[in-house]
């Protein structure tokens, strides 16, 4: 029984997070997928075929973590290998992205890989479903490369400020796009706590270079509670 989406020209990926061996297939080539029509709908592109480099920086630093039934929700999952790691731990992720191919390309990997169901939901940024804060608070919020035009600040700003709560950890990983600053600044002058590390991929690059931002926030008043103070442990 094929799990994968019919209609497109696959490929299988190796990727390698910690101990953790996962094959994920994937479209061939993001850039065959491009059309007109779905440029036209709010200039949609298809990056969610590839794997790119802070989805991988970001499933490292979860892979480091203890997160057996941590609650964990994916903004702009594409094809969710932060999620698949999580899941691959113990942690309890939701998947989400505004295309429906990405998310059925990351059950269906999920399955294949034996971890189980994964959870996803159909999210729009700028009209996000209520069904997605219906949803049971979240311990994790993370994203991977999604704040890359500069328009996502106000979007994801505002998304944000609706699901965390004071003792949600907000993870963006980020390879240094000029526009993500909007976003960093915007919740920066909205009071939100802000740590950021850097990591160096090897391997796998993309024009960004192998620096990628690891942003950690908390937002404004935090509870008082050590484990979740900002600044009490390192990202590294």
């Amino acid at each position: 029984m094929n799990l994968f989406p019919e209609g497109f020209d696959c490929v299988d990926e190796v990727v390698q997070i910690q101990d953790l061996t996962l094959t994920i297939t994937r479209p061939r080539s993001a850039e065959a997928l491009i059309t007109e029509e779905e440029y036209a709908n709010d200039e949609r592109l298809p990056y969610w075929a590839d794997i790119w480099p802070s989805g991988r920086v970001l499933a490292e630093e979860l892979a480091r973590r203890e997160l057996v039934g941590t609650r964990i929700l994916e903004l702009g999952a594409g094809l969710s290998l932060p999620s698949l790691t999580g899941l691959a731990h113990g942690a309890l992720p939701l998947a989400t992205d505004w295309y429906p191919d990405a998310l059925s390309f990351a059950r269906a990997n999920a399955a294949r890989a034996g971890f189980g169901a994964l959870a996803t939901m159909e999210v729009d940024w700028s009209y996000p479903p209520d069904a997605l804060f219906l949803e049971e608070s979240f311990d994790l919020i993370i994203g991977a490369d999604i704040a890359y035009e500069r328009r996502h600040a106000q979007q994801l700003g505002a998304l944000l400020t609706r699901l965390a709560t004071p003792a949600t950890e907000v993870l963006l990983a980020d390879p240094r796009r000029p526009d993500a600053s909007a976003l960093i600044e915007l919740l920066k002058n909205q009071g939100w706590s802000h740590q950021r590390d850097e990591r160096r991929l090897a391997g796998h690059i993309d024009e960004q270079g192998p620096v990628v931002y690891l942003h950690r926030f908390f937002s404004p008043n935090p509870i008082t509670n050590d484990a979740h103070e900002p600044g009490c442990d390192s990202l590294a």
